[in-house]
């Protein structure tokens, strides 16, 4: 099993492979890594159905994953339990052997062991490695940085539009609230105006029937 994982350190994408765990027994790897490498994982365990003839994952599984240092004393630098389908990462401090190991559990209840009664009993576990360059590993995580890169700044763009919408607004508010006090001025004085009109209109009449009538009692 070795020779699988150094072959996948000799590639940029690593190969995935798939094996089968009897139990709750440790399945463990020793590999040989170069200071300061990172190790990104990939794994998917699944459990034969025999209703659908096919082996799928499901919520009742998990899988414990642990990383130690066979050159420092068996020292863990990952320990870590997660679902049927999950990641794992780490980085070599220093030059040496690593023991990776999985240990899956499932509640399904059925027979946990491959034998010749139970030829698709177990855990199968794929497992998807990439060992090498950072940039190598995690060319798949900047691509989705830079796209979350590209959707910040289309909602800055966005934002941007928004306020220049909202500052044409305020103008187009500003400005119509002055037409409305310029009309309501000339409004006023146009009324102001027509009473002074009819004010004059009426104390000239009242004066001319007053002339009127003093002249008809003269005569």
């Amino acid at each position: 099993m070795r020779a699988l994982l150094s072959l996948l350190s000799l590639s940029t994408v690593a190969q995935a492979l798939y094996f089968y765990i009897d139990g709750n027994t440790p399945k463990c790897f020793f590999e040989e890594l170069p200071n300061d490498t990172l190790v990104v994982g990939h794994y998917t365990a699944e459990e034969y159905d025999e209703h659908r003839q096919a082996w799928h994952t499901h919520d009742g599984i998990s899988v414990y994953i642990s990383v130690d240092e066979v050159f420092d004393n068996e020292h863990r630098v990952v320990s870590q339990r997660g679902s049927s389908t999950g990641k794992f990462t780490f980085t070599a401090a220093e030059h040496g052997d690593h023991k990776i190991c999985f240990t899956p559990s499932s509640n399904s209840g059925k027979s946990a062991w491959l034998s010749l009664s139970h030829p698709n009993g177990g855990i199968r576990l794929t497992l998807d490695m990439a060992i090498g360059e950072t940039s190598a590993i995690e060319s798949s995580d900047k691509n989705k940085l830079e796209d979350l890169a590209s959707r910040v700044k289309d909602l800055n763009a966005r934002l941007n539009d928004i306020r220049r919408e909202q500052v044409f607004q305020r103008e187009r508010e500003a400005e119509f609230r002055d037409q409305s006090e310029s009309t309501n001025g000339r409004v006023v004085r146009w009324i102001l105006l027509q009473m002074f009109v009819l004010g004059v209109t009426c104390a000239w009449q009242l004066s001319h029937l007053r002339s009127f009538f003093i002249k008809q009692k003269l005569t």
